[in-house]
């Protein structure tokens, strides 16, 4: 009786254990994964380039004298505003003045005489004709009338010239700018054109900024423009700049002109823009970052940042979801940043589902659970 009950004891214990063990290797049920979503859409974008480069003077003067002479004043602040026209040296006068005088009292003499030869030429020449003089004599009197002609010309020619000369006395600014570092001082003796300016007057509003590109860009940007993938907006490339200590310039700019010819060494062009500058800040020979508007496309493919990776080799992939909620992996073609986006040109598509939040959690082929992006909320206060 009492060994019946230890051998039904100990077959109901193992029946026990039996089912213990095998509740817990089974496996516990699969959870899904949660990715959140994009759908990407086309939509208008300028697309832009930025480019390194050094500011370079509006206009650039050397101020030189145009006649001999003592320098007996100067009339302006080095490293002051000057305006074009404004006098900025003053040369003794004295001795063309007395030029011009001596001259003016050439021509008049030259004048005066005038007259009375161009009238006894005319008579000479009736009396000959009348064959009461001979005809050497009417000659000789023609001969004389031009040369007092001669006289009066030589003397306004004189007169313009010391003109001239009494007019460069005074040493002009020929554009508005800002007035360098002076040469001389007052009581120096310069002369007309000399190799050495007196002072440079440099024109900084407007400004230029010469940048490179390379040309293999520049073609790259000619064929979607020719194929209608991108079109010049208003007709006008604007730039903008950002600055050596990384803040944006404020005022906008425009594309001048691009070079004609390819730099051999780099195989780049340079391209130089005209920004406005009336408070001066940017100054000649400054390193600068332009930011120039290749184009305008209307149908645009934008990618978030964070919902493209790369894998070992390189590559540019992204994860899409298909009708079924399946990962998908794509390779896509990147052309530039634009924000917090990638410009794809090939690789997504309009309406794609692209995966930009639990990427690491999923591979290709997975069935997850989707739902929609939603950007984290903006705290209270925070700027928009």
């Amino acid at each position: 009786m009492r060994k019946g009950w230890i051998v039904n004891g100990l077959a109901g214990g193992a029946v026990g254990i039996a089912a213990l063990l095998g509740c817990k290797s089974a496996p516990p049920p699969a959870m899904t994964s949660e990715v959140a979503f994009v759908v990407i859409q086309p939509r208008k974008a300028a697309l832009t380039t930025e480019l390194p480069g050094r500011t370079a003077p509006y206009q650039v003067a050397e101020v030189r004298p145009q006649v001999n002479g003592l320098i007996q004043k100067r009339l302006f602040e080095e490293g002051t505003d000057v305006k074009e026209g404004a006098v900025l040296y003053q040369i003794d006068p004295v001795p063309y003045q007395a030029a011009l005088d001596q001259a003016k009292a050439t021509l008049a003499a030259a004048q005066a005489n005038l007259p009375a030869i161009r009238a006894r030429a005319e008579r000479t020449k009736g009396l000959a004709e009348a064959k009461a003089v001979g005809q050497q004599e009417a000659d000789e009197a023609q001969a004389a009338f031009l040369q007092a002609q001669a006289a009066v010309a030589a003397g306004k020619a004189a007169v313009s010239n010391a003109e001239f000369n009494l007019a460069n006395t005074p040493i002009k600014a020929p554009i508005q700018g800002r007035a360098g570092k002076s040469s001389v001082t007052v009581g120096a003796l310069v002369t007309a054109y000399q190799p050495a300016s007196l002072v440079t007057v440099t024109r900084l509003d407007p400004i230029y900024v010469d940048v490179t590109q390379s040309s293999a860009e520049l073609l790259r940007l000619r064929k979607r423009l020719e194929g209608g993938k991108l079109h010049s907006g208003d007709g006008a490339r604007k730039a903008k700049l950002i600055l050596e200590d990384g803040t944006p310039y404020q005022l906008e700019g425009r594309l001048q002109f691009r070079d004609v010819t390819v730099d051999p060494s780099t195989g780049a062009v340079t391209l130089r823009m005209v920004f406005p500058n009336p408070k001066q800040v940017l100054l000649p020979g400054m390193f600068v970052r332009a930011i120039l508007e290749d184009g305008v496309d209307d149908q645009a493919i934008l990618a978030p940042q964070q919902g493209i990776s790369r894998d070992a080799k390189g590559n540019a992939i992204a994860l899409v979801l298909d009708a079924s909620n399946r990962i998908e992996q794509r390779i896509v073609n990147l052309d530039r940043a634009l924000g917090d986006s990638w410009v794809v040109q090939s690789g997504l598509n309009a309406g794609d589902r692209l995966v930009v939040e639990g990427i690491q959690k999923v591979r290709p082929g997975m069935t997850v659970k989707a739902v929609p992006f939603a950007p984290a909320a903006q705290p209270a206060g925070a700027q928009k």
